[in-house]
C-alpha cells in the first residue's frame, strides 16, 4: 500500500476513535433536565440518550471495545505505514542506516501519538464538553447501530462487569437527584457569567435558607411592638395610631404578655369615616378584633408560611417557652427576608457598606445576612444554632450583655458595638483588623 492509502488508513482509525469519544464525553456530561426540554420540544433523538443515560452500561461497553480496538489497530497500523517513508527520507538524507531504522521508529512513534491524542481524544471531547446536548443527539443513532453489531461482546463483558459491580458493592446506576446544593452552585455559576444578577442570585439563596431560618430572624421583636390594651380610649389609640402608623396592631389586656387578638388598621379607619366609636373591649370591638394566631419561637419560616396557609392569617404572635411575647410577625416580613435588597427601601438597610470599606450593621440583623455580607464561612460560627441575630453572636464572643465601645475580633474582622439603647445594640462597626506590628515587619 503506498503512502496515500497508508494515511487513508491512519485518519479512519483517528476518526473512529474521535467518534467514540466524542459520544462517550457527550453523554456523561449531557445534563438530564436539559434533555427532557429537548424531548418536551420535539427532539426524538434527546428520549433515546435520556433512556440510555439511565442505563448506560451496555453503551459505555462499546465504546471502550471501539477505542481499545482502534487504539491497537492505529499503533500497529501507524508503525507499519509511516515508519518504511521516515526511514527512507531519513537515510535518503545521509543518515547511516542503523541509526535511521531507529530514528524513523521513534518518529513514527511520536507523529502517530501525537495525531491520536490531539484529534481523536482532546479535541473531540473538548467539543462534546461544550454542547454536550447537541452532540449526545446527533450520535446516538451510529452508537445504537454499534451497540446491535457488538451485541456479543457486549452481553459477555457487560456480564462480567455486573459481576464485578455486585462483587465490589458498587452501585450500576447513577444516582441522577438534584440537591439544593446544586441548585445554589449553578446559581452561583450563573451569577458569575452574567445570566444572573447578584440579587436573583441572593433570592435563590434566601428561598433555601428558609429551611433554617427561625422565625425570630425576621420578627418584629418585642420592645418594637406597638399594641394597644383593651381599657385605652378612642383618643389614646388615635394618638398612638398617629404616633406609630401600621398596618396591626396587637391587642393586650393589662400588659403585652396577655394577649387577646388583633386589629387591622383599615378597619379602624372604616369606623372613623361611618364616624362609629372606636373601642377594643364589648360590642364594638367584635367587628374590628380579630383572633390571633400564636406560633412558638423555635418554627423556621418555611414553617411559619406553612401556619399562616393553614390559618389562612397573615399576622401571629410568637411566644417563646414560657409564653411569653417575644415578638410579632407577618407574611411581608418573610417575604422582605426572601426578596432582601430588591423590596427593601435604602435607607433601611440593615447593613450598610461605608466608603471606608467597613460595615455599620444594626444589632438585630440576622447572622446569615452578616456572614454573607463579610464573606465569612457561617461553618466557623461560634455555638452555632444557639442564635440568630448579630447581637447573640456579641453576647456569646462577649459572654455578657454588650456595652458601647466593647469589641473584639474574629476571623480577621473586628466588631465593635457603636450604640446601645438599654440592654439593647443599635447599631455595630465592622472593619477589617489591622495585623499586628510584629507581622507586618
Amino acid at each position: 500500500m503506498g503512502l496515500p492509502g497508508s494515511l487513508l488508513v491512519l485518519a479512519s482509525l483517528i476518526a473512529c476513535s474521535a467518534f467514540f469519544s466524542v459520544a462517550e464525553i457527550a453523554l456523561a456530561a449531557s445534563r438530564s433536565v436539559r434533555l427532557r426540554q429537548l424531548a418536551d420540544d420535539g427532539e426524538a433523538r434527546a428520549a433515546r440518550v435520556a433512556a440510555i443515560q439511565a442505563e448506560p452500561g451496555d453503551y459505555f461497553t462499546v465504546i471502550q471495545i471501539g477505542q481499545n480496538m482502534v487504539a491497537i489497530l492505529g499503533g500497529v497500523a501507524g508503525e507499519g505505514t509511516l515508519t518504511p517513508h521516515v526511514v527512507a527520507a531519513l537515510a535518503w538524507a545521509g543518515m547511516p542506516a542503523g541509526l535511521a531504522g531507529t530514528t524513523g521508529v521513534v518518529l513514527s512513534f511520536l507523529v502517530v501519538t501525537s495525531l491520536f491524542i490531539l484529534f481523536s481524544d482532546l479535541f473531540p471531547k473538548g467539543v462534546g464538553m461544550a454542547q454536550p446536548e447537541r452532540v449526545a443527539v446527533r450520535v446516538v443513532r451510529p452508537m445504537l447501530w454499534w451497540m446491535r453489531l457488538l451485541r456479543p461482546m457486549v452481553w459477555l463483558f457487560g456480564g462480567i462487569t455486573a459481576g464485578l459491580f455486585r462483587l465490589f458493592g458498587v452501585p450500576q446506576h447513577r444516582e441522577d437527584r438534584v440537591t439544593p446544593g446544586d441548585i445554589l452552585a449553578l446559581a452561583a455559576a450563573g451569577a458569575e457569567a452574567g445570566v444572573l444578577h447578584a440579587q436573583e442570585q441572593q433570592v435563590i439563596e434566601n428561598l433555601f435558607e428558609m429551611e433554617t431560618r427561625t422565625v425570630e430572624s425576621a420578627m418584629t421583636p418585642r420592645d418594637r411592638i406597638v399594641y394597644f390594651l383593651q381599657d385605652e380610649d378612642e383618643a389614646s389609640i388615635k394618638a398612638q395610631i398617629a404616633a406609630e402608623p401600621h398596618s396591626t396592631y396587637l391587642v393586650c389586656d393589662q400588659d403585652i404578655d396577655h394577649v387577646v387578638g388583633y386589629v387591622d388598621a383599615a378597619d379602624l379607619f372604616a369606623r372613623l369615616l361611618r364616624q362609629e366609636p372606636i373601642a377594643l373591649r364589648g360590642e364594638p370591638a367584635r367587628d374590628v378584633l380579630r383572633k390571633a394566631l400564636l406560633i412558638p419561637a423555635q418554627l423556621t419560616l418555611t414553617e411559619v408560611l406553612g401556619q399562616f396557609r393553614q390559618a389562612r392569617e397573615d399576622f401571629a404572635v410568637i411566644l417563646n417557652e414560657y409564653s411569653l411575647v417575644v415578638g410579632v410577625i407577618t407574611i411581608n416580613d418573610v417575604m422582605s427576608t426572601v426578596m432582601g435588597s430588591m423590596v427593601a427601601p435604602e435607607g433601611e438597610s440593615q447593613i450598610v457598606r461605608r466608603e471606608d470599606g467597613s460595615w455599620l450593621m444594626d444589632g438585630l440583623t440576622p447572622i446569615v445576612d452578616v456572614m454573607r455580607a463579610i464573606d465569612a464561612d457561617p461553618d466557623a460560627l461560634p455555638a452555632r444554632g444557639q442564635y440568630d441575630t448579630l447581637a447573640g453572636f456579641l453576647m456569646v464572643m462577649l459572654r455578657r450583655i454588650p456595652r458601647r465601645t466593647d469589641a473584639f475580633v474574629w476571623q480577621g474582622l473586628r466588631f465593635e458595638v457603636m450604640d446601645v439603647d438599654s440592654a439593647r445594640i443599635d447599631q455595630v462597626m465592622v472593619t477589617r483588623a489591622e495585623p499586628p506590628l510584629a507581622a507586618v515587619a
